[in-house]
């Protein structure tokens, strides 16, 4: 069995597909399994990180504004859209899928089309509560549409194709105890630890608001651990605190956490955007969080998801416009401090998660095989 997903753009994308991978090698040993990518994309390091071959193609997004850089911007990805057009029929010739299945990403677009073209089964899962453009076009093509949410069916034009699975989370989310992830990273002592990251490819808002949340936590001796994912903003990042002369072991910055599993299992709050993929892993293991919605994507949808924790009692919602840093610090600290309202969020999420989201989606796949 040869199953190709393709996927790209933002770790969220990638996520669900490498945990869906997963569960098609289990089931059937013998599976093989290509992703495909962007040229350039971040899922071309992500993907070999977690033991999978990657092939990508020459696609680009399309701009919504009419400035005259966006226009010849999207007069680049209409070539592009040739190019990846003819690189998708040879990626299909070379694999041979038995199926095709796109979690989002508009390198989804070519491989999903021209596969659905030939007859091969296809799929898209959409993790977010409204569709994006990439998901929204493919939809009217593949075979079926799975999504997170009940209230995305409204927003197909073919609801009959919709199939509400909720979104997989990677097994290794639930590898690690509190206790194992701590003695991994090091943490030898009881301070709880703070997680923080603003998708993928940072934010430069927020990664700015962090440096003020690392000086106020060493301005007050330090009283948690914190862990920091700075995306494209690292060097920057790191400069600004070596400035500010902002440095201890307790407060480390990295790049991108490529051991997301593990610090996520160690933390004791999370601190972030509220990305379909991340709402539902914080779900799925019951790690209480602060989650601050980009602002800047499409339908707000990141604050529909982020709501849907906040109505559990798993999270507290800050809006970006709202984000005053020491307004950021008082909301953390309580929350860090506070054991037993953890705990009581912690409850409040694993009483309401998803059922297995993967398997679901697997038997659904299986069933078009």
């Amino acid at each position: 069995m040869n199953i190709l997903f393709t996927c790209g753009g933002t770790a969220g994308h990638v996520n669900p597909a490498v945990a869906l991978a997963r569960i098609f090698q289990q089931e059937h040993p013998g599976c093989n399994v290509l992703f495909v990518g962007a040229d350039g994309g971040m899922e071309t390091r992500l993907v070999p990180k977690e033991g999978y071959d990657i092939r990508t193609v020459t696609i680009t997004n399309f701009r919504r504004s009419l400035k005259p850089a966006n226009i010849a911007h999207n007069l680049v990805t209409l070539k592009n859209m040739v190019t990846s057009k003819a690189q998708a029929r040879r990626i299909l010739d070379e694999f041979k899928p038995d199926l095709v299945v796109g979690t989002g990403g508009y390198a989804s677009y070519p491989i999903v089309k021209q596969a659905a073209h030939r007859g091969i089964p296809t799929a898209v899962h959409e993790s977010n509560a409204v569709p994006g453009l990439t998901t929204k076009a493919l939809s009217k093509v593949v075979d079926c549409v799975m999504v997170g949410f009940e209230e995305s069916r409204s927003h197909y034009d073919t609801p009959e194709k919709v199939v509400v699975t909720g979104t997989p989370v990677r097994g290794d989310f639930f590898r690690y105890t509190r206790t194992e992830a701590r003695a991994q990273l090091g943490i030898t002592d009881e301070r709880p630890l703070l997680l923080s990251y603003w998708g993928s490819l940072g934010a430069k808002v927020m990664n700015d608001l962090t440096v003020e949340l690392l000086a106020r936590q060493q301005q007050e001796g330090l009283p948690f651990h914190h862990i920091h994912g700075a995306g494209r903003d690292f060097a920057r990042m790191t400069q600004a605190l070596q400035d500010r002369g902002i440095s201890a072991p307790e407060l480390q910055v990295r790049e991108y956490i490529y051991d997301m599993p593990l610090v996520m299992a160690a933390a004791d709050v999370v601190l972030c955007r509220a990305g379909a993929s991340t709402v539902s892993e914080l779900a799925a293991i019951g790690k209480p969080s602060v989650l601050v919605p980009s602002p800047n994507v499409t339908a707000n949808h990141q604050e529909k998801n982020a709501r849907v924790l906040e109505r559990q009692g798993g999270a507290v919602v800050l809006l970006e416009q709202d984000c005053a840093a020491d307004i950021l610090y008082t909301t953390l600290s309580d929350l860090l401090s506070d054991a037993a309202r953890r705990q009581s969020m912690s409850r409040a999420l694993t009483a309401t998660a998803t059922a297995d989201a993967g398997q679901t989606i697997y038997k659904t796949l299986m069933a078009l095989l």
